[in-house]
C-alpha cells in the first residue's frame, strides 16, 4: 500500500496534534516537511524534519500527497487553493475559510480537481458519534424534533494576547467561529437536515478583542426542527466543556466533554439508558482502543483520509461539510449584524471581515 507524504503548514499548538496523529498512522503516512514563517517554531516541533519558510516552494519541491493546513484561519483560502491546484489533498483545520464565497470556491476546486479534503471537525470523529449518526439517519430514534449545543470554552487574556491575530475579524473571528463551528457542524450532521434560516445575537462580555466572546443562535432546518447554539469563551478556562443533544420522538442523545473527560447519556423513549449498548458496538467496530479516540481525534481524521485516498470515498468530514459549516456560520453572523432572520444557504458572499466595527472601535 502507498505511503503518503504529509507536509504541515503552520507549526503552532495544533500542529503538535498532527505530529502525534502522523506517528500513530506511521505505517501509511510520513512527515515530509514543515512550513512556517518561524524556523524556530518548526525546529521546536520536529528538529529533524526538512523546513521551508515558503509554502509554494515547499509544495513544488516536496510534492506532498497531503498538506495539513494549521495556520491562522484567515490564511486558509490562499494556501488550500494553491495546494489543490498543485496536486495535493488537504487536511484542513476549521473553519475552511473566513467567508462563504471562499469556502464555496474551495469546495468547487476540490470537485474539479478530484482532490480530497478532510476537515478538522473533530467532533465527528469522537467514539460512538458515528454510530449515533447512523441510527438517527436510519430512523431508529424516530423523528428529530430539535437539537442543542453549548460550547463553554473559557479563555483568558493570555490566550488572546498570545498572537496578534486571535480574536480579529480578519484572521480568527470570535467564540462562534473559532471555538464553536465544529460543534455546529456536528449538530447539523446528527440532526440530518439542512439549515434554511438563522437568527442570532452576539456580545462582548469579557475579552478585549474585535470579535464576540459570546454568541447565541437558532437554526431552523428544512424539516421544521430547530437547533439552538451557545458558544462562549467567557467561562472559566479551568472548566472547559461542550455538550450536544439531539431530541427525537423515540429517545434522546446527549454527549459531551468536560475538563477532558467525556460524558454519554443515550436513552430510549421510556428513559432507559442505552450507553452500554453503544459502548459494546463501538468496541466491536474499532476495538477497545477506539474508545480513547477523543484524546486525539486527529489520529482518526488521518486514518479516515488515508482510507479515502485508498478507496475514493469521501472523508467523514469532507469538502462539503467545510463549505456548509462556514455558510451556516456566516449566516449567523449576518443575522447578528442585520438584526434579522437570514435565509440559508446565503445567496451572496458574506465574510467575517464584514463584521468589522460591529462592537465599535
Amino acid at each position: 500500500m502507498e505511503n503518503y507524504k504529509v507536509m504541515i503548514i503552520g507549526c503552532g499548538r495544533v500542529a503538535a496534534k498532527h505530529l502525534k496523529a502522523i506517528a500513530k498512522n506511521s505505517r501509511r503516512v510520513s512527515l515530509a516537511a514543515l512550513v512556517d514563517v518561524s524556523e524556530e517554531a518548526a525546529k521546536r516541533l520536529s528538529p529533524d524534519t526538512p523546513y521551508y519558510s515558503d509554502y509554494k516552494k515547499a509544495i513544488e519541491e516536496v510534492k506532498p500527497d497531503i498538506v495539513a493546513v494549521t495556520v491562522p484561519s484567515g490564511l486558509h483560502y490562499e494556501i488550500a487553493k494553491y495546494a489543490m491546484e498543485h496536486g495535493c489533498n488537504l487536511l484542513l483545520e476549521k473553519p475552511m475559510t473566513m467567508s462563504s464565497g471562499e469556502s464555496r470556491d474551495i469546495y468547487d476546486i476540490s470537485q474539479k480537481t478530484g482532490k480530497k479534503i478532510a476537515m478538522g471537525h473533530i467532533y465527528r470523529y469522537f467514539p460512538i458519534v458515528g454510530l449515533v449518526h447512523d441510527d438517527i439517519k436510519d430512523g431508529k430514534f424516530g423523528k428529530v424534533t430539535h437539537g442543542s449545543i453549548y460550547v463553554r470554552w473559557g479563555h483568558g487574556d493570555d490566550y488572546y494576547g498570545s498572537a496578534a491575530w486571535r480574536g480579529t475579524w480578519k484572521s480568527d473571528g470570535g467564540a462562534l467561529m473559532n471555538q464553536t463551528i465544529h460543534a455546529i457542524d456536528l449538530l447539523v450532521w446528527l440532526m440530518g437536515s439542512t439549515p434554511v434560516e438563522a437568527a442570532s445575537m452576539i456580545s462582548q462580555r469579557k475579552a478585549k478583542i474585535e470579535a464576540e466572546d459570546l454568541g447565541m443562535a437558532i437554526l431552523k432546518m428544512d424539516d421544521g426542527s430547530l437547533a439552538s447554539i451557545e458558544g462562549t469563551t467567557c467561562t472559566s478556562d479551568k472548566d472547559k466543556c461542550a455538550e450536544f443533544s439531539v431530541f427525537c420522538e423515540g429517545g434522546t442523545v446527549s454527549m459531551g466533554i468536560r475538563s477532558g473527560k467525556p460524558s454519554l447519556n443515550i436513552r430510549d423513549i421510556n428513559g432507559k439508558k442505552l450507553n452500554g449498548r453503544y459502548i459494546r458496538r463501538q468496541i466491536r467496530k474499532g476495538g477497545l482502543g477506539s474508545l480513547l479516540g477523543a484524546l486525539n481525534p486527529h489520529t482518526a481524521i488521518y486514518s479516515d483520509l488515508i482510507e479515502s485516498l485508498d478507496t475514493g470515498k469521501q472523508p467523514i468530514a469532507d469538502a462539503k461539510a467545510g463549505y456548509t459549516s462556514v455558510d451556516n456560520l456566516m449566516g449567523i453572523y449576518k443575522s447578528a449584524k442585520n438584526k434579522t432572520t437570514v435565509k440559508l444557504p446565503l445567496d451572496e458572499d458574506f465574510s467575517s471581515v464584514d463584521m468589522t466595527g460591529y462592537f465599535g472601535g
